[in-house]
């Protein structure tokens, strides 16, 4: 298993590497509130190449467009949930309320920045750990909607 942490890893890394050698293109442009463009470019490609690696307890940076708000998972410790596009397909996002505030009011177009661990599922994937780590063993997640970070 360390074998293939170590290439996910490497995996995951590689994009955000090559994207920095490479000149910002004319395209990249801010697409959510407090997210500018050198945040969205290289880790959206490290989003996708996690989805397309169906890789497991990834640590992910990017952004979305919110596709569907769903109700709350009230098992356990609450989630906020909703699902975002991100250019091939959707991941949902399990938002824990218990350790991060709320997105009051979030809507369907709405644009949200992300940091967090993606786990591969058949429908796209989930993505968690949106929030700080209240004992500090797991690197910290956050969302940025509005011009706002929660973490």
């Amino acid at each position: 298993m360390p074998n293939m942490t170590l290439r996910i890893s490497l995996v995951l890394l590689l994009p955000s590497l090559v994207a920095c050698q490479q000149p910002a293109s004319s395209s990249a442009t801010a697409t959510g509130a407090g997210v500018g463009a050198a945040q969205v470019s290289a880790p959206r490609d490290t989003i996708t190449e996690a989805v397309r690696m169906h890789a497991h307890a990834a640590e992910v940076e990017g952004s979305g467009t919110v596709v569907r708000v769903l109700p709350d998972d009230a098992n356990g410790s609450p989630h906020q949930r909703f699902l975002l596009a991100l250019g091939g397909g959707t991941v949902l996002v399990a938002h824990n309320v218990e350790l991060a505030p709320r997105l009051d009011g979030l809507a369907v177009g709405d644009t949200v920045g992300f940091r967090g661990e993606y786990v591969w599922t058949p429908k796209g994937g989930t993505l968690h750990w949106t929030h700080h780590d209240p004992h500090g063993d797991h690197p910290g997640g956050w969302l940025r909607w509005r011009g706002r970070t929660y973490e």
